[in-house]
Order: C-alpha cells, then structure tokens, then sequence
C-alpha cells in the first residue's frame, strides 16, 4: 500500500481507504476516461476545485487529468473570486466540482461583472460529489453557458471514475471491466431488474488493497444495459436520484430532497437554491421550503409572487402528498457551500437528543 484516503465522511466516520501502485495507475486511467467522454483532451485546461487531502476528489481528478493529456490547474477548493481571477487569467476550459459549487462560482461571476460566455474560455464542468438535477443543470446552462457532464465514484470503490457521462448524457457509463453493478431493493436485498429504481451495490473487480464484495453505496439509481445512442455498449446508471440515509419521514410519508428540487424548477422564476427544514410542532412534523427566485421574479408584481408561491405549494402537495410551508426568499439569501450543499435542516434532531 503506498497512499491514503478517506471517503467525506458524508454518513458519519469517514472510512479510510488504501491503494497501492497498480491502484493509482487504475485510477488515473478510469478517471481519464470519464474527462475524456466529457469532452477532456490534449488542449484543454481543466482548472480543479476540490480539496486536496484525504478526500478522494482533488488527487482522482488531478492525475486522471494529466492521464489524458490536459493541463491541470490545481486550485483547490475555496477562494471563489480567486478560481473566477484564474478562469479568465489562464483560460480555463473544463472546471472540476459539485454542483453546488458550480452554480456559486458562476453567481459570484455575475456579481463581479464577469460574462462567463464573453470573458472567458470556460464551456463545461465535470461535476462529482453530489447529485444534481436536470433543473439545476438546465439553469446554469441557459444563464451561464455551462454545460455540465456528471460522473460517479465513491473512496470505498476506489474514488471518482466508477460512472461518467458521455456526449449523449443518457445515463452514466459504467466501467464494467473494473466493476460489477446491481440494483437492489433497499429493505429486501432483492436483485432488481434493469429499468427498476432501488439501491445501487457495487464489487470492484480489479482493486488489490481494497476489494469490496457487495458493497451498499445507498445511491438510488437504476440500470440500463441497451446500447447508448455513442457507441458505448457498458451498463448505464441513471444519474443518483437521492440516498436512502437522504430519506425524510414526515408524517409517515417518505420525502427525498430531490424530489421537492424537481417539483419547484419545474416553475419559472426560481433557482436551484433552496434549503429545507423539518421541525415539530407538538407531535406534528412539518417542513418548510425555501426557495430562491430570480431576479426577474422579484422584480414582478407581488401578486405574481404570491401566485408562484400557491402554485408551488400546490406542486409539491400533489408530489408528495402532504401539505408543505412554501417561502420565497431574494436571491443571495440562502447560504452557499464551497463544497457539498447543505439542503436539509432536520430539527427533530435536536429535539430528540
């Protein structure tokens, strides 16, 4: 074994993780491919925006980059108007982080007076850590310019480059030369069959320090073995629709986040910031919503506020079916994350302790 890391600790402890040489070589290569499929390659500047550490992120993405051939500027995460400063100064081209952070780089862009598509070089982001919807992806390409390729990989399994997405961005592709997929039901173990949305589990097939047999990523996802419309003809996961530690039970109904995130872009005049808190009231659960609206939207008639609020309160009771808090909140309000985004507040918690 001859380098550590650790997974984020996203479900508590984070879990410590081994590699030896062959290991990092797999890796470097795996994590190639997925840059490769989202357009990466000899001439691009990939400009990284995760920590360098223990995380897997910031060391996977470096070396694949070099993989394949790009330039790499390691800028590490944090400092958002110094990456914006080193985008437009050394051109660059592919940006590598969460979702989340993505869309805060490009909203502190707009404040500084930086047109992304006029001032600078950089098209696309290659986005790990966290899932992100097709609403979020959607906005920051129609506002920003930025087109943005998910890929998949947890520390336990050897760290990013399990999955990616290709041109098609039809589902990500799984390396199947290097691991085993299934999809199970989460409280059965039940094998399901490709199409059927459950638990995704994993067997690496070539890791020498830490084979795993099995393992539970508690991803929901579900699996498509038809040919993609590239070319590729590896089994491909749909992108992570939530965890089942994600899952909220309120008033005996289960509640993933993406699901409110889904039912409110829907609606025009919000943004993919949001946060949710679930408190108790008496023996009650209840959850309230926050939501962002843009600019445009503040600018409206307040009966057109209050409008967009009715209707996505409305949703997001047909979706779920229980009746949820809606409040619409400026843009900039809600805290932003230089990491994974925090979108759940859960005071029970704390009324439990």
């Amino acid at each position: 074994m001859v380098r550590v890391h650790a997974s984020s600790g996203t479900t508590g402890t984070p879990t410590v993780v081994g590699y030896t040489r062959r290991d990092l070589a797999t890796w470097s290569d795996l994590v190639a491919r997925i840059l490769a499929m989202a357009g990466v390659g000899q001439g691009s500047v990939v400009q990284v925006a995760f920590g360098y550490g223990l995380f897997t992120g910031g060391f996977g993405l470096h070396y694949g980059i070099e993989r394949v051939g790009a330039q790499v500027i390691p800028a590490a995460a944090g400092n958002t108007r110094r990456h914006l400063k080193l985008i437009r100064d050394l051109g660059t081209t592919h940006i590598v982080c969460t979702p989340s952070y993505a869309l805060y780089l490009c909203e502190t862009a707009e404040e500084m007076g930086i047109d992304l598509r006029e001032d600078t070089e950089l098209r696309t982001g290659c986005f790990g850590g966290e899932p992100s919807s097709d609403g979020m992806r959607e906005h920051m390409e129609e506002r920003f310019g930025l087109a943005g390729y998910d890929n998949y990989g947890l520390s336990e399994l050897i760290g990013p480059g399990v999955s990616g997405e290709c041109e098609a961005r039809a589902g990500l592709h799984i390396f199947d030369d290097h691991f085993y997929a299934e999809v199970i039901d989460p409280d059965t173990g039940e094998v399901l069959p490709p199409g059927e949305e459950g638990e995704l589990v994993l067997t690496n097939l070539t890791r020498e320090a830490l084979p795993a047999l099995r393992y539970r990523t508690r991803d929901i996802t579900r699996l498509e073995e038809a040919p993609c419309s590239c070319g590729r003809t590896q089994t491909r996961m749909a992108r992570v629709s939530g965890r089942t530690d994600d899952m909220l039970i309120i008033r005996g109904v289960n509640v993933f986040p993406s699901q409110i995130e889904h039912a409110f872009l829907e609606a025009d005049g919000t943004s993919p910031n949001y946060q949710i808190i679930v408190d108790r009231e008496g023996a009650m659960d209840t959850i309230e919503v926050k939501i962002e609206v843009t600019e445009q939207m503040l600018s409206d008639e307040m009966k057109d506020l209050r409008r967009l609020q009715e209707d996505i309160r409305d949703h997001l009771s047909n979706t779920l079916g229980l009746s949820t808090h809606v409040t619409l909140v400026e843009p900039g309000s809600l805290p932003r994350s230089e990491g994974k985004a925090t979108r759940v507040i859960d005071r029970r918690k704390q009324q439990d302790q």
